[in-house]
């Protein structure tokens, strides 16, 4: 057995190593891992067709027709593993037109010359030697190689940790590879050895490829929780969240302020002119309470027409606030809704209530909140007095 047969029974090993690892990856997808074990298998087929090509050379029982088609298949296969490493990108692009096209005028090229001995001359003793066009299949797999390189770098310009360095370091070593065999000869078949480590690479940057998309897209879930759909102030999931964080503080700061609001007459919208309507009272009431609040405070939708801010202010920085609030829901005005908006507000700060857990002081600033709702429902019109302080306004 040669020292090359060897390395190519390695290589194959390593392929197989390769599918297993790509098998047990829970990040990568059944049709991804398709695509794997196809660009593998291209890559052992390749790795064998050259192997046959030297094992076949000067042995005179092989006929000169399957010699000559062994090294055509070696010259097809072998960039188009490169096509296969880019397909695997899922890039529809002009890089990955470019490149099938490029793949595709290769494979005709050599079933051409496969029957006019451009690319493979063989002597009468059954030796191959390179054609005198067998530069343009080295031209080919340089700019396959450039190509799939420049398709991975775009690949990675859609995640947040791009490893630009390590990716153009491992085509740097395909191409070394490559090049040692073709300018040393002879006994020196680095190409497939240095293909197989390659692919091997490209693994791993795949599999942190896949488990960055997915941890973006696990975050990009978490973002869509932590803010409320209608309103785009944060969410109750958000307020949950935080409270939890709250909790564990040993004790709030004095400036510590919570603000309990809710609207007023959603219930009365919802009935009279539609929740399209009261959707739109909802959506201008997160607005009024950011303006109202400014930066100063996190605002979340915890019902359906229910809010909470939590802040750090002084006390005359939070009656400030249920001022500014009066005058932005007084200039609130939508073509949707003819009601004149209405936010009843309380409010509850840790230097009144030393001791009070964050829930109980909520609980502290929801009281004040219908006492504001009360007095609201006592200054305004009969139908609005029967809906009573604490009852469910409805949902936008």
């Amino acid at each position: 057995m040669s020292f090359y047969t060897v390395l190519i029974l390695l290589c194959w090993m390593a392929l197989a190593v390769l599918c297993i690892l790509v098998h047990e990856n829970s990040w990568i997808g059944k049709k991804d891992k398709r695509m794997f074990y196809l660009t593998y298998g291209i890559v052992a087929l390749s790795a064998l067709a050259e192997w046959l090509g030297v094992w076949f050379s000067g042995n005179e029982a092989i006929p000169v027709w399957l010699l000559s088609l062994i090294k055509c298949f070696d010259y097809i296969l072998t960039p188009l593993a490169g096509g296969a490493i880019v397909a695997q990108m899922k890039l529809r692009n002009r890089l990955f037109e470019v490149l099938m096209l490029a793949l595709t005028c290769n494979a005709v090229f050599q079933i051409i010359a496969c029957f006019n001995g451009w690319m493979v001359v063989i002597d009468e003793h059954h030796h191959y030697s390179h054609g005198p066009l067998y530069g343009v299949y080295i031209a080919f797999y340089l700019f396959v190689i450039v190509l799939t390189a420049a398709s991975f770098l775009v690949f990675s310009l859609s995640y947040r940790k791009q490893n630009r360095v390590s990716l153009i370091s491992v085509f740097l070593l395909i191409i070394v590879g490559a090049g040692m065999q073709e300018i040393m000869g002879g006994e020196c078949r680095t190409a497939y050895v240095a293909l197989t480590i390659g692919v091997a690479l490209m693994f791993i940057h795949y599999a942190e490829f896949y488990k960055m998309a997915a941890d973006e897209q696990l975050t990009s879930q978490r973002d869509q929780l932590m803010k409320d759909a209608l309103s785009g102030v944060s969410s109750r999931y958000a307020y949950a969240d935080d409270m939890e964080r709250y909790r564990k503080m040993t004790a709030l700061p004095d400036t510590f302020t919570v603000f309990a609001l809710d609207l007023n007459g959603l219930k009365t919208v919802n009935d009279t002119e539609g929740h399209d309507a009261g959707d739109e009272l909802i959506i201008g009431a997160a607005r009024c309470i950011e303006k109202a609040v400014g930066g100063a405070g996190k605002c979340y939708r915890t019902g359906g027409d229910e809010f909470v801010v939590i802040t750090q202010t002084e006390r005359e920085q939070a009656e400030e606030v249920l001022r500014r609030l009066e005058e932005v829901t007084g200039q609130w005005s939508s073509e949707k809704v003819a009601f004149t908006m209405s936010i009843a507000a309380g409010y509850a700060r840790a230097e009144d209530h030393h001791g009070l857990t964050v829930e109980e002081l909520a609980k502290k600033a929801d009281q004040a909140m219908y006492a504001a709702k009360a007095v609201y429902y006592q200054t305004h019109t009969a139908d609005n007095r029967r809906e009573m302080p604490g009852d469910n306004d409805g949902v936008g």
